[in-house]
């Protein structure tokens, strides 16, 4: 238990609170209920091994140190054959798993809350008139309802005792409150397999945990799968970004940063998970198409001729050129293309104005200007967050779309902003850093006429 002494001491009191809650359950199991006479214990070994094999492989999930696994339906398989008592012995057999470099604290506290949560929907499951028993295959359809009862228990005190920790260890970050509902409906249906592991033992007894291994690694696959074509996405993504922003040594980070204002923006209006992605993506690579503007365009000091602001002007139409064999992106390529249209109809490439322009542009034309307001460039200091916000403001109606802005003030007043940190003096070897910021509002771009 050494790993208890670098947590806060209501860490500590809640960890050994659901230890000791699982731990009194299994006592009352064993010594006081009476019930586990008429357990049968070689359908109970089958199950927790079954238990055991899904805990002890888990998929990683997109989030630091996180990760899933389909184990809980055998746990819900163990509510319906063996009872609440089988099911709480089920679970704690995650303390036996086999994941490497697993503490024992954690092993112990995954045994304990699978325990309770086993524990609560056997009762639930009887509670609604299941019966824990080798299931008639005349007669399963009575075993739906019950067993939907105790998946709608099991799965959610799953999620908040697993969310209470991580809360009271700092780690609030990583619970997926936005999404929630998604979330939960998604492992409701994997407890499924539960049902399906029960049906299979009724038909050809404990064979089927052999069988009904293959339908749950292959969700397990699916997990990892997803994940790796995430990972891969977001490589190609951070490519061209570092690829765009080799061009200036005060933009750093933009790119991460107006992907990240433009989400708040999208989560702010209610944008669903998957278009939630995309303008992500599409906020990452505003500003790809300036790597087809020559370099001394956007470095140049002084006052635009009227060839170099048309090239500047094309960035948005070289970005989609870019970009448009990436299938994935999707939705993002709108983004790209039209995030320096204008609400007054006076932006570029296209000239749209009002609802002409795409969502996703007007979301990325209020993040890109943000950004750039508030950090640090060749020739000023970055501007306080409330400076930049009564920019917007300023430019809502003409530049931004009002709509946006106020969803993106909205949010920063909730959860805050970091700016960039200060950007020091750029080292000897590096070329010089663009001189005028052209996603800057308040420095228009000045044009003048060739002669």
């Amino acid at each position: 238990m050494a790993a208890l002494r670098g947590l806060p001491w209501f860490a500590k009191v809640y960890l050994v609170a659901v230890i000791g809650a699982a731990c009194a359950l299994l006592v009352y199991s064993v010594a006081g209920s009476g019930r586990l006479e008429w357990l049968d214990w070689s359908n109970l070994l089958v199950l927790a091994l079954l238990f055991l094999v899904c805990e002890s492989v888990p998929t990683l999930l997109n989030v630091k140190q996180a990760a899933v696994s389909v184990s809980f339906s055998a746990a819900l398989a163990a509510v319906v054959l063996v009872g609440p008592e089988g099911a709480a012995l089920v679970g704690m057999t995650a303390v036996l798993s086999v994941r490497p470099g697993l503490p024992l604290v954690k092993r112990l506290f995954n045994g304990a809350q699978f325990a309770i949560c086993g524990y609560a929907a056997g009762w639930a499951y009887e509670w609604l008139g299941g019966r824990a028993r080798l299931p008639d295959i005349a007669g399963f359809d009575a075993l739906i309802v019950p067993f939907a009862g105790a998946a709608a228990v099991f799965v959610p005190l799953n999620f908040i005792l697993i969310a209470i920790v991580l809360v009271v260890t700092g780690q609030a970050d990583q619970v997926p409150l936005r999404g929630l509902a998604q979330f939960l409906v998604s492992y409701l249906g994997y407890a499924t397999f539960g049902l399906l592991i029960a049906g299979l033992w009724a038909t050809v007894n404990s064979i089927s945990a052999v069988l009904v291994l293959l339908p749950l690694f292959v969700a397990r696959w699916a997990f990892g799968q997803y994940l790796a074509q995430q990972r891969s996405y977001d490589a190609t993504i951070a490519a061209l970004c570092q690829a765009v922003e080799t061009k200036d040594y005060y933009t750093r980070g933009h790119c991460t940063r107006v992907s990240l204002a433009s989400g708040m923006i999208a989560q702010e209006i209610g944008m669903g998970s998957e278009r939630l992605r995309a303008i992500r993506y599409a906020g990452m690579l505003h500003d790809v198409g300036k790597l087809g503007v020559p370099t001394k365009v956007l470095q140049k000091d002084g006052p635009l001729t009227e060839e170099e602001y048309a090239a500047i002007q094309l960035h948005p139409m070289r970005g989609l050129e870019i970009v448009r064999g990436i299938d994935f992106l999707d939705e993002a390529f709108a983004g790209i293309m039209h995030h320096h249209e204008r609400q007054d109809g006076k932006g570029y490439p296209m000239g749209l104005a009002g609802e002409e322009i795409p969502e996703f542009a007007r979301i990325i034309a209020v993040a890109d200007a943000f950004d750039s307001m508030t950090s640090d460039r060749s020739y000023r200091g970055a501007r306080p967050v409330e400076v930049a916000m009564a920019e917007l403001r300023k430019g809502a109606g003409t530049q931004f779309d009002p709509d946006m802005v106020v969803a993106f003030i909205r949010a920063v007043d909730r959860d805050g902003w970091e700016p960039p940190r200060k950007v020091v003096a750029p080292p000897e070897d590096v070329v010089e850093t663009t001189a005028k910021d052209h996603d800057d509002p308040t420095m228009p771009i000045q044009v003048v006429p060739e002669r």
